[in-house]
C-alpha cells in the first residue's frame, strides 16, 4: 500500500507563489488591481487572443459570455449531455433551455454528427466542452455554428494550454472559459478567466462583472444590471505566478500519462483515445470500466489503498435536477453520456506525482479488476 493517501488533484503551489500572494496582502490593494491586469494580459499572450477578462470563477464565465451575447428566455442552447453541471445551469439561470446531445465515448466530448438534428428557429448557441483537456472537434462545430448563425461559447474550463491543430482551444468560438478550480493545472482556489477576439465583448464583459460600472470623464455611472463577478487580485497574483510553468507541466503530466498506458494492463478498462489533431493537458486520466464492474465499489476499493479515484462528470440530463423539469430518457436519448457517467473512473494526474505513484495506481488498478 501507498504510505500516503494519493489525491485525485493537488495544486502545485510554490514559495514564489506564495510571496506574490503576500506582497498583494500587504499592499491593501485586494480587488481587482494590477495583477488582475497582469494576468489578463498573461492569458491574452499565452492563448495567442486579443482580450482577456478575470472573474470570480469558471461557472461566472459561462454565465456572463451567455449575457453578452444575448441569450434569453425562449433561446435554446445546445451542450453536451456528459460534462460538469456548470455548463447546462448556466443556460437555465438565463432563462434558456439547454439542448443536450449525446458524446463521443471515444473522446467524451460532444458527437458533433448528431448536432445539426438538435437545432431549431429557437437554437441560439453551441457550448461545447474540451472534456478533460482533450480539445473537440472545433472546425466542425465553428462550421455548423457558422451554418446556421449561432454563437460558440467555448468550455475549456479543463483544457487550459490544449491545443487543436497547433491553436490554443478557446480561441476558436465567440468566447473561450477556463477555470482556475484546484482540479486543474493552474489554481487560485475559485476564478476564471474568459477570452475573446472581439472587442464590443469583451467590453460588455468588462461592464457585467464589476455591477454595470461604467467611468465617462472621471465620473461613475451604471450602465448594465451587473454582478459581482471580479476576482481579487491576491488570487490573480497566484495564478499569474504560476502561469510561465504551465507548458513544462503540462509537458510533465503527459510522461505520466505515458506511464499509465504502459502500465495499465487490464482488458477490463478502456483507455483514453487522444486524436491526432490536438495536444491534451491531461487534467485527469479518465478511463471506462467494463460494464459488469461496479464503478463506485472500485472507487471505494481504491480509496481502501490510499488512492483518490472518483467518477468523472455527469450525465447532466440523468441528474434530477434536469431530469425532474425536462423528463428526459436518458437510457435512449444520451447511452454514451450515461455509460461515461456510470462507468467512467478519474485517475490523478497532476504535476506532485512521480512515475512510482502513477505505477503503484496502475498495478492497484490491474490486480483489483484482473
Amino acid at each position: 500500500m501507498s504510505a500516503e493517501f494519493i489525491p485525485l488533484a493537488k495544486p502545485n503551489i510554490q514559495e514564489q507563489d506564495i510571496n506574490l500572494v503576500a506582497e498583494v496582502l500587504k499592499s491593501g490593494m485586494l480587488v481587482q488591481g494590477k495583477y488582475v491586469n497582469e494576468l489578463e494580459n498573461s492569458f491574452i499572450n499565452f492563448t495567442k487572443t486579443k482580450y482577456a477578462s478575470a472573474v470570480s470563477n469558471g461557472t461566472a464565465t459561462l454565465h456572463l459570455a451567455l449575457i453578452a451575447l444575448g441569450v434569453k428566455t425562449g433561446d435554446e442552447v445546445i451542450v453536451p449531455a456528459f460534462s460538469y453541471m456548470a455548463t447546462a445551469n448556466v443556460v437555465e439561470l438565463v432563462g434558456a433551455k439547454p439542448i443536450f446531445v449525446d458524446i463521443d465515448i471515444s473522446t467524451f466530448n460532444i458527437d458533433v454528427t448528431k448536432i445539426e438534428s438538435v437545432i431549431t428557429s429557437k437554437t441560439k448557441a453551441i457550448i461545447p466542452v474540451h472534456e478533460f483537456g482533450l480539445a473537440c472537434d472545433i472546425d466542425s462545430i465553428i462550421a455548423i455554428a457558422k451554418k446556421h448563425n449561432l454563437f460558440v461559447i467555448e468550455d475549456a474550463a479543463c483544457a487550459l494550454g490544449a491545443l487543436y491543430k497547433g491553436k490554443h482551444v478557446g480561441s476558436f468560438g465567440n468566447f473561450g472559459s477556463f477555470s482556475l478550480h484546484p482540479r486543474k493545472a493552474i489554481s487560485c482556489g475559485e476564478g476564471g478567466v474568459l477570452i475573446t477576439n472581439e472587442e464590443t465583448l469583451d467590453s460588455e464583459i468588462k461592464l457585467l462583472r464589476n455591477h454595470g460600472t461604467e467611468i465617462t470623464n472621471g465620473k461613475m455611472d451604471f450602465t448594465r444590471f451587473g454582478f459581482n463577478y471580479r476576482m481579487t487580485d491576491f488570487q490573480a497574483a497566484l495564478v499569474f505566478s504560476q502561469l510561465p510553468r504551465l507548458n513544462e507541466t503540462i509537458n510533465y503530466k503527459q510522461n505520466l500519462a505515458e506511464v499509465y498506458f504502459s502500465e495499465l494492463k487490464t482488458t477490463k478498462i478502456k483507455l483514453p483515445f487522444v486524436p491526432n489533431y490536438t495536444k491534451h493537458t491531461w487534467q485527469t486520466f479518465h478511463v471506462l470500466v467494463n460494464e459488469n464492474i461496479n464503478r463506485d465499489e472500485l472507487i471505494i476499493k481504491l480509496r481502501d489503498k490510499n488512492i483518490g479515484a472518483n467518477y468523472g462528470a455527469q450525465c447532466m440530463p440523468y441528474m434530477k435536477s434536469f431530469k425532474n423539469k425536462y423528463n428526459l430518457n436518458s437510457e435512449e436519448l444520451f447511452p454514451n453520456a450515461l455509460l461515461a457517467y456510470k462507468q467512467g473512473l478519474a485517475l490523478p494526474l497532476y504535476e506532485l506525482l512521480n512515475t512510482e505513484q502513477i505505477k503503484y495506481i496502475s498495478n492497484t488498478l490491474n490486480q483489483l479488476i484482473s
